[in-house]
């Protein structure tokens, strides 16, 4: 018998009991598509499907199968929130957010080397105080120490900077290169 044969007796005789697998499993709206593609996959990998396993070998595939959409699921909705949050950001002024840009780059490039150095390894490369001070060279006690002023002056340059309202908020918990403002 030739393998298209083959398959279309293979997929007569599972079909019902794989698709009754995957509606026990996956939204109705998915049912017909992931069953599909459960049979799509055993196309492909017909040579490999084991003789006398062949509805086990497709409830695993089809496992995977669920498995692929809810993470691709899970994906559209993380693309979906973070296309929302870029589009409340781009109702902001540009205008706003160029002066805002700017005088953000001048309250940072006002810092000593030293104080921007830290806060970078801190709020940029995430590192703990206690690694920082590793990579500085110090203590951690030091370090800490270090980081409370470097904070205290970068939150005096973005003051004198005058940031545009609604962009740099003070007495609040919003956290800007390792600074709460």
């Amino acid at each position: 018998m030739a393998a298209q044969e083959q398959f279309r007796a293979m997929y007569v005789e599972h079909h019902r009991a794989v698709r009754r697998y995957v509606q026990r499993r996956a939204p109705a709206g998915d049912v017909p598509d992931i069953t599909a593609e459960v049979f799509a996959i055993a196309w492909q990998k017909f040579e490999a499907i084991p003789a006398g396993a062949v509805l086990p070998w497709l409830y695993a595939v089809a496992r995977n199968t669920i498995a692929n959409e809810h993470r691709g699921a899970a994906r559209a909705a993380r693309l979906a929130a973070a296309v929302a949050d870029l589009s409340e950001q781009g109702t902001r002024d540009v205008g706003d957010q160029v002066a805002a840009r700017h005088a953000v780059y001048q309250a940072w490039s006002a810092l000593r080397a030293d104080d921007r150095e830290l806060l970078a390894l801190i709020g940029w490369e995430g590192l703990s105080v206690r690694d920082a001070a590793r990579a500085l060279g110090c203590s951690a006690a030091a370090c800490s120490v270090r980081l409370l002023r470097a904070r205290g002056r970068l939150r005096r340059a973005l003051d004198a900077a005058q940031i545009p309202a609604g962009q740099h908020r003070t007495k609040t918990k919003t956290k800007t290169m390792g600074v709460t403002s």
